[in-house]
């Protein structure tokens, strides 16, 4: 038997689209803002400010990896659930690195620790998430 999200009840279903949803559109805006600053040339890059390169590149290459959790989701596949655990612990990793770049003196704009948390916090909140739903599945 091959285990999904699909949940019990209404309720689950439409636990499943939000989560879903939610998780393609962070994807695509992050794909549209990261890829603003790394190939919108050097006034991109002036505006964005004082950009970790580490973490730029990070955030822009995880939001297709966030495109394809919430579509694995939206399709309640089983793997979208290790992918949001993966998503949440890279970048829980990337967050600690940027950590101690801003420690050690390394420029950085204040509003990456806002995005950085909140992309922890989505994540983390979607591996919780998409994990009952497939235990709710399987206790079916």
């Amino acid at each position: 038997m091959t285990s999904t999200l699909a949940g019990l009840g209404p309720q689950s279903k439409r636990t499943r689209w939000i989560a879903g949803g939610l998780a393609v559109a962070f994807g695509v805006a992050t794909l549209f803002e990261g890829g603003h600053v790394l190939f919108g040339g050097s006034a991109a890059r002036a505006e964005a400010g004082n950009v970790v390169p580490f973490v730029l590149s990070f955030n822009f290459a995880a939001g297709f990896a966030y495109v394809l959790a919430g579509v694995g989701t939206l399709l309640s596949r089983a793997w979208a659930v290790w992918l949001a655990r993966t998503l949440a612990a890279t970048t829980l990793l990337v967050f600690a690195a940027f950590g101690l770049h801003v420690m050690q003196g390394g420029a950085h704009e204040p509003r990456t620790i806002v995005a950085m948390t909140i992309r922890s916090i989505f994540w983390i909140v979607q591996a919780v998430v998409l994990q009952r739903l497939s235990s709710v599945h399987r206790q079916a």
